[in-house]
């Protein structure tokens, strides 16, 4: 007996009746006076979506669909409707401009199961980033220069959208792997959307990407931070992950509003980049000496100084690490933890959790040893001093420019300077400079000037290091190993004033800067000019990349130093002390 399927039959009629009910809706908007649209082909903005609840958008049968600049799409299947009045005039409120656009029901299905995706995506994977650990490889193992990343984007372009903001994505991580940023940015400007990295701390230009992928994107990267998605106007912080198959690597993001849109800077928190040792900072023989001499104290304050982006934490890990052993209790204030470290105990400012109510706290879990991310106000500077005289090593931070400008920025804030030679070990200055390749660094003579400006930054060296005769200096070339730049990697240049006897009635007296200094001579210490000089003649670094960092002497300045070192001192600080 011959079978009949009714299943085929019936879906036909199903979707008959929906061409119908499209017909009669796309032939009844303009009589309504509302413009018709059909969604089915529509890819649906995240962040629009969002606007209304789904169970709202299924009762009065009305969805989001897009958002731009405030101004919301909205699809109704009976625009007329009261419940829909009463939903435009709620975004109203919210200072957002309805576009009102009248669909089918079928329309509002495909609308209907989007949210799904964006629920799954907001519950299940808000903070984990999930790609092809196999992708990430394969185009890390492409990507050997910047000039790499423009040509892979433009194979994405052709790709369909949902699939090309994930492969955009991608793309951008790999390749901020690969060539080992610290720092990705995107940002929107009138004439595009401007990708950049840093990496070696320098920012440099990748590839302009449309407005398209930048919007999906940022929605995208909103959801993986656990941001607030339509907050346009403030700025505001998150984190994920992502597997790259190899390690697990941590996404520190950061966004701020603009004039043409919203800017996002992305903090890549590799473990595997860093390396928080002593040796590793590559500090002259003359302030390691000086740095692990006050580490082995019991108690004080040990303080690094240096703007944003200068490698103050990462010096602090390293004296951390140096002064960790089985008997001595570590406890750290952060803002964030950006890596973990064996052994110490790792706290986070949130909320009430601050650096002055943490770093109390801290004090009551009977610490030996203390980080305090930065000292930001009064309130801290004043804990951390107390913690430093009751018996406690504190290490923490402040913005400064130089070693002894730390001093007076701590009397800005307050601090009785008195009690600065009873609490201050250590005063640190540093920079980071970027090392020179080794595999295709070129040699070459310096000018007359050149030596003329090394001679006059080293004249006051208190070792008299001497620039050699017929000196050879380096500069970069760029090659594939370094990603064309000429450089790879960093190492730091530093600085310190010991709290003796002659800087601490320097600080009470004239805290001045240069007076400072001429307190500190005896101690014997290299400037961070001194220091990055230095690196210049062992070709560790070029003269030009220590010029971007700290100033340098200008050529004529070798005369006039030679004489001031030759005169005596108009004003001798010493025959003013008591």
């Amino acid at each position: 007996m011959v079978q009949f399927n009714d299943a085929f039959a019936g879906n036909r009629a199903l979707d008959m009746r929906a061409q119908e009910e499209e017909r009669y809706v796309q032939a009844m908007a303009p009589r309504l006076g509302f413009p018709y649209i059909y969604l089915r082909g529509y890819t649906i903005n995240p962040e629009a979506l969002l606007l209304i609840p789904e169970q709202t958008a299924r009762t009065i049968g009305a969805v989001s669909f897009d958002v731009k600049q405030k101004v919301v799409s909205i699809a109704a299947k009976n625009p007329s409707d009261p419940a829909v009045i009463e939903l435009i005039a709620n975004l109203t409120k919210r200072k957002y401009a309805a576009q009102l656009y009248i669909c089918s029901t079928q329309s509002l299905e495909h609308v209907f199961a989007r949210y799904k995706d964006v629920v799954a995506t907001t519950t299940e994977r808000k903070g984990v980033f999930e790609i092809s650990p196999e992708d990430i490889l394969k185009m890390k193992e492409t990507i050997k220069i910047k000039e790499d990343i423009p040509t892979l984007m433009a194979t994405i372009s052709t790709a369909n959208n949902i699939r090309r903001i994930s492969a955009t994505l991608e793309l951008i991580f790999a390749g901020a792997l690969a060539l080992r940023a610290s720092d990705i940015h995107i940002e929107p400007e009138e004439s595009g959307i401007r990708l950049r990295y840093r990496f070696d701390g320098v920012l440099h230009d990748i590839v302009d990407l449309d407005s398209y992928i930048y919007e999906r994107m940022m929605s995208r990267l909103k959801l993986l931070s656990g941001m607030t998605l339509n907050a346009k106007k403030i700025a505001q912080d998150g984190r994920f992950t992502f597997d790259t198959g190899e390690k697990e690597v941590e996404i520190r993001s950061s966004i701020i509003p603009g004039a043409i849109g919203e800017s996002i800077v992305m903090r890549i928190l590799d473990p595997t980049v860093a390396s928080f040792s002593m040796e590793n900072l590559r500090l002259n023989e003359y302030i390691k000496a000086a740095i692990r001499q006050q580490i082995k104290k019991p108690n004080g304050l040990i303080i690094t100084t240096g703007p944003t982006g200068s490698g103050k934490t990462t010096a602090l890990y390293a004296f951390l690490r140096e002064a960790h052993n089985e008997g001595v209790k570590i406890i750290t204030i952060e803002n964030p933890v950006e890596y973990k470290l064996d052994g110490i105990v790792q706290t986070q400012v949130d909320g009430e959790y601050t650096f002055a109510s943490g770093l109390r706290a801290v004090l009551r879990q009977d610490p030996d040893i203390i980080m305090v991310g930065e000292v930001r106000d009064l309130e801290v500077a004043e804990t951390a001093i107390h913690a430093a005289q009751t018996g406690h090593l504190v290490f923490t931070t402040l913005h400064t420019n130089s070693a002894a400008a730390g001093f007076p920025r701590l009397m800005d804030m307050g601090i009785d300077p008195r009690s600065f030679g009873t609490s201050i070990n250590v005063m640190l200055g540093q920079r980071l400079v970027r090392i020179l390749c080794t595999e295709c660094k070129e040699a070459y003579t310096p000018s007359p000037d050149e030596v003329n400006i090394m001679k006059a930054a080293l004249v006051n060296h208190p070792y008299q290091l001497a620039v050699p005769e017929n000196p050879t200096l380096y500069k970069a070339k760029g090659c594939p190993l370094c990603g064309g730049t000429g450089y790879k990697g960093r190492a730091g240049i530093f600085e310190g004033i010991i709290m003796d006897e002659a800087v601490e009635e320097a600080v009470i007296r004239d805290p001045r800067e240069h007076v400072i200094l001429e307190a500190a001579k005896p101690q014997k210490i290299p400037s961070m000019l001194e220091d990055g000089i230095e690196k210049v003649i062992l070709g560790i670094t070029s003269l030009q990349e220590l010029e971007r960092v700290v100033e340098l002497p200008t050529a004529d300045a070798l005369e006039k130093a030679s004489k001031k070192k030759a005169e005596p001192p108009e004003d001798d600080f010493y025959s003013h002390i008591i």
